[in-house]
């Protein structure tokens, strides 16, 4: 699948097909044109001059003797046994990388780790003696989905548990529209293997790869108004914990450790089992269209209120703002009958032709059994577009351009069932950032998520920004999980959901840096001039940790404002007291006075 956890197991082999040679060798090469050759001092004791020169030989002798010896003493200064870990190339330090390390890295390649240890039990026994075994030995396996959070929150060198290989539907209770699944489920695998029964998820976010398991633990969110988050539709849970074995929980059965655990970012417990309130299936109307921000201001508490999913993009570096709504199909009225004014084909010419126009005016080669670009989606081509020049804030303003008429001649509608329509195709590897905070309540919204929006942008456009599009803006209801951003007592209050992007299109390495860092700097603009504004709170699977200290602690002090961390914290310390479960990240943003 396209996004997906990357998983390789490393082979020897491999350095044989990429002719990697030990770099220290006592051997001396048999070099004619070399004077220390054995074949050239052997030679020269067979000539007449070499005889009558008993010096000569001595410092032949010499020097051989002196090669073997340096060679002999850097070998072993550098033990490196047979199974040690592969380390990048550096002099004399060349180490065969072993069968059973693995490189796991996140879809967008951020984040990348290699281990050892990578279990993927098939059935909860296998779980259950996985957790003890490490619980036992006191290792770490962190749990680890499908690799899609931007920020690699699952992922540990010490050892990752993933349940890929348990992806069942246990049980359908059709009556009550619940169903019983297995965590490691992907989300298109639930809705597939329930569709049968008339069921289907109540929302969705972008993508259809994640594991429920990871998918729920994070707080993930789909969109709509009146819509909660993904784990609110959790009703009862199993968790493998290292210390209690397994337990279940649900709103009836400790009621207290199930909502912290429902967005407990994997360090609570193994999430084995999960039963989730499902709703009927339903046909959707999507409409797109394009507006404006004095026109958005004008209808923005009727478009969250009357529609049961909307979404905004915006594009940086221009007034337009694509609409996407979608309701069910009416039982009376049926789908809309609507003709396109342009077909996909016309749509997309325009970015067609830009590319064409850029190309020719780059620097870059073009690939020669290169994609004809008439073959690509709207997206890919993006991707190619920004590859060109991704921090030219003059090329990105030109891309934006190209996406906002893009956006203009693909107005109109689609059906279809919502988990075909809800999607959305998020472009190519990327760096994201996505801060949720309270926007009031449907009645009475309090219109600050337009306000942080016009802020976003005009911090875009004073510090010029190569911004690419789109700026994301989605709702949520709040959940009653005190570990999500969008949790709150109040059951009328919304939140919004904005996120900022910068693509990574290209596998330069150089490139890529700088894309990063310049997304960083895009960030942390938005983190200083807007969180605490806002009381905006990032989304758990692309909160970054910072490296200095004192942010580190800044930020620290912030989640504590925000969540219960110590009662998070104490659960931690008594379902998993030795943090089997933990792994860097989440040790930095919720540290314990002793540590593993």
């Amino acid at each position: 699948m396209l996004r997906a956890l990357t998983l390789r197991r490393s082979l020897q082999s491999l350095h044989h097909h990429n002719h990697l040679k030990p770099l220290i060798s006592t051997t001396i090469p048999q070099n004619p044109l070399n004077p220390l050759s054995p074949a050239r001092a052997c030679s020269s004791l067979s000539s007449p001059s070499a005889s009558s020169s008993a010096s000569e030989l001595r410092k032949y002798l010499g020097y051989t003797a002196l090669v073997l010896f340096s060679a002999a003493a850097t070998y072993y200064s550098f033990p490196f046994p047979e199974n040690a870990k592969h380390k990048k190339a550096q002099i004399f330090r060349y180490a065969p990388l072993p069968e059973e390390l693995h490189t796991v890295s996140n879809w967008s390649g951020t984040h990348e780790v290699q281990t050892r240890v990578f279990h993927q039990p098939e059935t909860l026994e296998e779980l259950e003696k996985v957790v003890k075994d490490a619980h036992e030995k006191k290792t770490r396996i962190r749990p680890v989905g499908s690799g899609l959070s931007p920020n690699g929150i699952g992922l540990s060198r010490a050892g990752m548990v993933n349940l890929a290989l348990m992806d069942k539907v246990l049980e359908v209770d059709k009556e009550k529209k619940r169903v019983r699944v297995q965590a490691g489920i992907r989300v298109q695998q639930l809705v597939d293997g329930i569709k049968e029964h008339g069921l289907t998820l109540q929302n969705f976010a972008s993508i259809r790869e994640q594991q429920i398991g990871g998918i729920l633990q994070v707080g993930a969110h789909g969109t709509g108004a009146k819509l909660p988050p993904m784990d609110e539709q959790v009703i009862s849970m199993k968790l493998v914990t290292p210390a209690k074995g397994t337990i279940e929980i649900s709103k009836e059965k400790d009621p207290e450790l199930f909502y912290l655990a429902r967005c407990g970012l994997g360090g609570l417990g193994v999430v084995a089992e999960v039963t989730i309130q499902c709703v009927e299936r339903q046909e959707l109307v999507e409409h797109t269209s394009v507006s404006n921000m004095e026109e958005i201001k004008k209808n923005h508490k009727k478009l969250l209120s009357e529609n049961k999913h909307v979404k905004y993009l915006y594009i940086p570096y221009s007034d337009t703002v694509v609409v996407v709504t979608c309701n069910p199909v009416s039982k009376w009225k049926g789908p809309p009958k609507f003709k396109p004014k342009y077909s996909s084909d016309e749509a997309i010419q325009h970015v067609q032709d830009l590319y064409k126009e850029c190309l020719q005016k780059s620097s870059v080669v073009p690939v020669k059994n290169d994609v004809d670009i008439n073959e690509l989606s709207f997206t890919e081509l993006r991707d190619k577009l920004l590859a060109l020049d991704p921090l030219d804030k003059d090329h990105v303003v030109k891309v934006n351009q190209a996406e906002a008429e893009f956006w203009r001649k693909s107005e109109g509608y689609r059906v279809g069932w919502s988990d075909e329509i809800l999607g959305f195709d998020c472009g190519g590897q990327q760096w994201v950032s996505e801060t949720c905070f309270p926007v009031g309540t449907l009645s009475k919204p309090s219109l600050k998520d337009l306000e942080y929006i016009e802020d976003v942008k005009q911090l875009i456009e004073k510090n010029e920004v190569p911004a690419p599009a789109p700026i994301e803006q989605r709702w949520t209801a709040c959940t009653k999980s005190p570990m999500s951003p969008a949790s709150s007592t109040k059951d009328d209050d919304i939140f919004s959901w904005v996120g900022i992007i910068m693509y990574l299109p290209t596998t330069d390495a150089r490139q890529r840096k700088e894309i990063t860092e310049e997304f960083f700097h895009y960030r942390r603009l938005t983190q200083v001039q807007l969180w605490d504004k806002y009381s905006a709170y990032e989304h758990w699977a692309k909160i970054e940790v910072p490296k200095d200290k004192e942010e580190l602690a800044a930020l620290q002090a912030r989640l504590r404002k925000r969540f219960p961390v110590d009662a998070y914290n104490k659960a931690r310390k008594e379902l998993d007291p030795s943090r089997i479960l933990s792994n860097n990240k989440l040790e930095k943003l919720f540290p314990l006075s002793d540590t593993i």
